[in-house]
Order: C-alpha cells, then structure tokens, then sequence
C-alpha cells in the first residue's frame, strides 16, 4: 500500500500505519497485524449488540453531562450506523485474538468514533472523538463485549432458532395427527417389536421438539443477565453506579428482551457459565434433532430393499453412477449441522472451564461457536421441516404387510393360551415363514372371532 493510501495514527504504543480510508484506527490495526489466523470474522449479531450498547452509553453520559452534547449525539448516530450494518466491512479483528474481545471491542470504539468525527466534519484519526475516553466512556472491554455477546445470543435464540424449532414443532404434530390411522410395526433394539400407529411414532417426535424448545426458552433466561457495571474485575472502577443499570434499560427496549445486570458482576466477568448452560440447552436440541433424522432416513431407506415405510420428497439425484438413486439428503443435512453443534459445545464448555481469576479470556471463540450453532440449527430446522417433513408420505401397503408377518403379534395371545405357547407358535413361525395369524388358524388355537379380535393390529396400539 503507497505511503499516500495511508494514514498514521498513535496509541499507547507509539505510531501504527492505518489504510487512509479506513474507519477502524491503531488497536484495531495492531489486532490485524497480530492475529491473521482464520479469516473468521465477529458475528453480526455482536457487532450490533456491540453498536447498541455504544449509543445507549453515549445517550446516558450525556444526559450525566459526562459527554459533550454534539459528541454524544454524533456517537449515537454512528452507533445508530454501525447497529444498521452500515459498516461491517470496518469489523476485520480475527475471532482468535485477545481472549477478552479487547481487540473487537477497540473496533467498534475506533469505527464508531472515527465515523462520528465525519458526522461532525473533521477527518478519521483526529480524536476530535475519542474511542476510549468519548465512546468507551464509563466501560471496559471485560464487561461491555461479554455483555454484547449475550445480548447476541438471547437475540438469536429468540428471534432465530426458536421459530424454526417451533415451525418443525408444527409440521412434525401435523403428520402425527394425519397418520394416527397409519398401523406399522413397532420396533425396539433394531428388532420387531409391537405394532404402533405412525401417528403415535411421529407425536413423539413432536414432543421432541417441544421439549427441546421449553429447555432453549429456559437457557434463553440465563443470556439476559449482564456483565455491563463491572468494568475491569467486577469492581465498576471508572463508571457511575447507575450508569450500567441505564444503559442495560435502553438496550433492553431496543431488543425487547428482559435485559437486566447480573447479581454479581465478579460472576459474571469471571465465569460464562449462562452461555454455557445455553450452549447445553442447543447441545440437547442437536441430540434430539439426531434421533429424528435418523429414524426418518431409516424408515424411508430403500425404496426396494430397506424398511420403506415412509417416502421422501425426491430432491436431487443421488450418484454419479447409479442412475435413478436418490439419497435422503435433508436428512443428512440435519445430521452434519447436529455433529457441529455438538463440536462446538464442547469448544464452549472447555472455554467456559478456562475462566482464571476476574476474567474469562476464551469470550471470542465461545461467542462465534454459539452464534454459528444457533445459526445452522434454525436453518436446519426451517429446511427439514420445509423440505422433508411436510412431503413425507406413508408407505401404507408396506406398513401393514410388516405388521402382518410380524412374530410379534403373538404378544397379544400370550394372556390368553399362556408366554409358553405364544413363544412355540412365534418359534414355528420363524422356521416355517408362516405369519403369526397363518399357524394360529392351522391349528385353531381360538376360535376364528376371538383369534380375529385378539390379532386385530389396531387393537393393540392403545387409545
């Protein structure tokens, strides 16, 4: 880059070369120059939690006279800008840097006071509006970006992952109620089992999700509780101790959740444990989101040759050599973004472990994992259900045929001749491949009314 097409700012640490044009200044810089590691960028969502906090500390402080009115208002409408995603291009910090989110947090002070002195007709790097003494003003890094992070997460978790839950929820309760005439067989260990009604079958998986869904609502609870009042340890060293309570109130009518500061700001500065429960809550999700796919592309595996109760929405070809195949691919889908979601809990937990005294320093990476989880699991959701679930179809001839040859209808004769001689006839029917029906009316082990009511499928799957 020409010497014209730069600018030289200074910071504590002395002089830093910074792109003429840019909005982020010498902090954010230096992150760059040291941590040019993945090309993983903060979220949008925290960066616009990030901008919120921002204006609302610049509306408090001046109307604490703690900010000059024309400076105040132009951090607000650059705040205002940057929450809009007006200038995400200036967000360039790696998610590996600092572990307190210092160099993120120094981006959007930097992005927000430089745009503010243009606002205000002077030229980026002035410090006409300073990053830390005019916008970070009664903050610090350790309680404002954990602070934006949960803000982040209880917003995706609201607004993002818990409609797609429940629109999966509803097409999931939709086939339970339009199958419930649907008689299939049972099965447990891989092995036949019972009959069930599909209906029955795929309430359960309904249940699921509204369990799955009542667990996010309750870890959501524990997102809303911020570190912001605690500054640097806990102590609230350098701010007001109103100032938090106020701008918490602010940013909590922004984003229409119960925001509120968390009981003790030591806690919450030096632990993340609300997004590590919540972490658990997407973790939990993931496993029940597993079983249903599972059981789905299992029940649908085939067409010929597999179990082919259900049929699945024909997508997309399956091979590039076996012409006609098709691959139960939402499915699959499901299960890739389930085992990624898993991995990163298990980056959020080990991040949440790694707290040491007043501060957790693995903030950054927890917040991308959990923001991506929350991310790929709403997109899920909304695309199986979308794309698989509402144009399932029952395979109903298939159904009762593997009910019919079951040897598990003798159940339903074993209070009635005894286990012993229902186990003999299931024990023939194996060796003979007569159905269970076939050998009981060979050998008029009841009379023909009484035979027919007890092997009744539909009598045996309950209400």
């Amino acid at each position: 880059m020409r010497d014209d097409e730069l600018r030289t700012e200074i910071d504590s640490l002395g002089p830093v070369q910074v792109p003429a044009n840019a909005l982020y200044g010498a902090q954010t810089q230096r992150a760059i120059d040291n941590f040019p590691v993945s090309g993983l960028r903060l979220p949008r969502r925290v960066i616009r939690a990030l901008a919120l906090i921002k204006k609302a500390a610049a509306e408090i402080n001046k109307d604490a006279n703690a900010l000059p009115p024309e400076i105040a208002d132009a951090i607000c409408a650059a705040a205002h800008e940057v929450a809009a995603g007006q200038h995400d291009g200036e967000f360039v910090v790696d998610i590996f840097q600092t572990g307190s989110g210092t160099s993120s947090n120094m981006n959007a002070n930097e992005v927000i006071a430089n745009r503010a002195i243009q606002i205000l007709g002077g030229s980026p790097g002035s410090k006409q509006v300073h990053p830390n003494d005019h916008v970070n003003r009664g903050q610090s890094s350790n309680d404002v970006f954990p602070s934006a992070v949960y803000i982040a997460a209880a917003e995706a978790m609201e607004r993002d992952l818990l409609p797609a839950m429940r629109a999966l929820e509803g097409a999931l309760d939709a086939k339970a109620h339009a199958w419930d005439y649907v008689i299939k067989i049972g099965r447990t260990h891989l092995m036949d089992a019972v009959p069930i009604r599909l209906g029955q079958e795929f309430s359960g998986y309904a249940a699921m999700l509204t369990e799955s869904i009542r667990r996010v609502e309750s870890a959501r609870g524990a997102l809303t509780h911020l570190a912001l009042g605690g500054t640097a340890v806990g102590t609230g060293l350098g701010a007001d101790p109103a100032f938090a309570r106020r701008v918490i109130a602010v940013v909590g009518r922004e984003v229409g959740l119960p925001l509120r500061q968390a009981a003790n700001l030591f806690e919450s500065l030096a632990a993340h444990d609300g997004l590590v429960e919540a972490s658990g809550a997407l973790r939990a999700t993931a496993v029940s989101l597993t079983k249903i796919a599972n059981d789905v592309r299992w029940l649908g595996s085939g067409p010929r040759c597999g179990l082919g109760e259900l049929r699945l929405p024909d997508l997309q070809p399956g091979s590039s050599i076996m012409p006609g195949k098709v691959n139960p691919v939402m499915p699959e889908m499901l299960l890739q973004i389930c085992a990624h979601v898993i991995g990163n809990d298990a980056t959020i937990a080990w991040g949440g472990a790694a707290g040491n005294f007043e501060l957790n320093v693995m903030t950054p990476v927890m917040a991308y994992n959990f923001l991506q989880s929350t991310q790929i699991l709403a997109a899920g959701c909304r695309l199986f259900a979308a794309r698989c679930i509402e144009g399932l179809e029952p395979d109903i001839d298939r159904c009762r045929s593997f009910v019919e040859q079951s040897l598990a209808m003798v159940t339903a004769l074993a209070p009635r001749i005894g286990y012993d001689a229902a186990a003999k006839i299931a024990q023939e029917a194996v060796k003979t491949g007569k159905t269970v029906r076939e050998l009981c009316v060979e050998k008029k082990v009841l009379p023909p009314d009484e035979l027919a009511r007890l092997l009744d499928p539909a009598s045996m799957t309950g209400r």
